[in-house]
């Protein structure tokens, strides 16, 4: 399955769970897309913004990231490094826990439920298991979460069934015709 090309931006409205404005901006090259944005968010009345660049190889697969986050309990910054085949270091640190991963999940984040749909690529009524190193927006602490992505039957559609057994969360995920999301239900709203 091919997507058109990305924008050279997106942004979106989060609402529900926090009230926060994502904006990104995307870069390609021969080796694949850098992805850099923020996001500026109040969540339980605590103010705190994430920054990102994300860098993925020509097959989707996350193979750099530097991340740095502020709220009121300080400033945080993270480097994550994967091979490309499952492994993972973290500030130069390998983590066995995130074996087998080949996606990067920012809680912060719409834009990165992107990047599984691009690698796996899934034809309509296909399935797949995509488990991500995730990041938490309050502490940045990395943790792997287990996810799974269904495309509907549909073929005129890039619509997908989402679940995150771990938060009990399960959702349709709608995306435009370059694999970026447009509506993440209970999460965010793309605006342009």
């Amino acid at each position: 399955m091919a997507f058109l090309p990305l924008p050279r931006s997106a942004a979106w409205s989060h609402r529900y769970t926090r009230t926060a404005l994502e904006v990104a901006f995307f870069e390609s090259s021969t080796e694949g897309y850098v992805l850099a944005g923020c996001t500026t968010a109040v969540e339980d009345a605590s103010p705190w913004l994430v920054s990102y660049r994300i860098a993925v190889d020509t097959q989707w697969r996350t193979r750099h990231a530097e991340i740095t986050g502020r709220s009121e309990g300080g400033h945080r910054s993270l480097v994550l490094d994967s091979d490309g085949e499952g492994r993972w270091f973290v500030d130069g640190v390998i983590q066995p826990g995130l074996e087998g991963c080949f996606d990067l999940d920012l809680e912060s984040s719409a834009l990165t439920n992107t990047l599984p749909v691009h690698r796996l690529a899934l034809p309509p009524g296909a399935s797949s298991q995509a488990p991500a190193a995730y990041v938490r927006a309050h502490d940045l602490s990395v943790h792997r979460l287990e996810q799974q992505y269904a495309r509907t039957h549909d073929p005129s559609a890039q619509r997908y069934s989402y679940a995150a057994p771990s938060f009990d969360f399960s959702c349709e995920l709608t995306y435009d015709a370059a694999g970026l999301v447009l509506t993440y239900p209970g999460i965010a709203t793309r605006l342009v």
